[in-house]
């Protein structure tokens, strides 16, 4: 049986080559191309992928990104389906499926809905039920720069703290949906947010996410 991350990555690989290496995407800044240079760099050069959340060193993650930007895009989106070599913690099924599942979903998302004609995906309950567990364990990592309060709240009833304080924001939706808004795509995000106005609009324009 295939994991969350191994779907996920042969579906951004397939979107990936779909849409071409000048495409836009959700991640500013960065065309299909980029986004398939920064995914091969995080899992074949760990001696670059710092700099992807470590601000201070993202001068040289972004030369080494640049190098294999230039690469033939085909040779790209075939190092992102075949996977990490086999020394790479990310060949570990466990690391694989921990670090990889949010990560592929997120990216596969940036590269669909930058395109006019997007819909939301329709997640099954196993894969939703995946990405919530890993969204209340990194929830309060992500929400830690939001300058309001933040709850994330599913249909159900469940909910996450993102965030303490006051005044409080809470953003209802679908696993998927609350992912998206949590790692910075609010704008795509389809979710309800419930509080003050003030409050809402500041929670929809921070700097959620990981990058430190």
């Amino acid at each position: 049986m295939s994991t969350h991350a191994k779907r996920e990555r042969l579906l951004l690989a397939d979107l990936l080559e779909s849409a071409g290496p000048a495409a836009p995407t959700l991640c500013e800044g960065w065309t299909t191309r980029d986004l398939a240079a920064h995914m091969v760099v995080r899992e074949r050069r760990a001696d670059a992928a710092a700099g992807i959340v470590f601000k201070p060193l993202a001068t040289r993650t972004e030369r080494v990104q640049a190098e294999f930007a230039a690469k033939p895009y085909e040779e790209l989106i075939q190092l992102i389906r075949t996977g990490p070599p086999r020394m790479s913690p990310y060949a570990l099924k466990p690391v694989d499926e921990a670090a990889n599942t949010v990560e592929f979903f997120v990216h596969a998302e940036d590269v669909r809905r930058a395109q006019a004609d997007w819909s939301p995906r329709e997640l099954d309950p196993v894969f939703a039920d995946a990405l919530w567990s890993r969204l209340e364990k990194a929830a309060r990592l992500l929400g830690r720069k939001s300058p309001v309060g933040l709850v994330l709240r599913r249909p159900d009833g469940r909910t996450a703290v993102a965030r303490g304080g006051t005044p409080v924001v809470t953003v209802t939706g679908e696993p998927g949906e609350l992912t998206l808004f949590l790692f910075g795509r609010q704008s795509v995000a389809r979710v309800e947010l419930d509080g003050d106005k003030e409050a809402i609009a500041q929670a929809q324009g921070a700097p959620l996410g990981i990058s430190m």
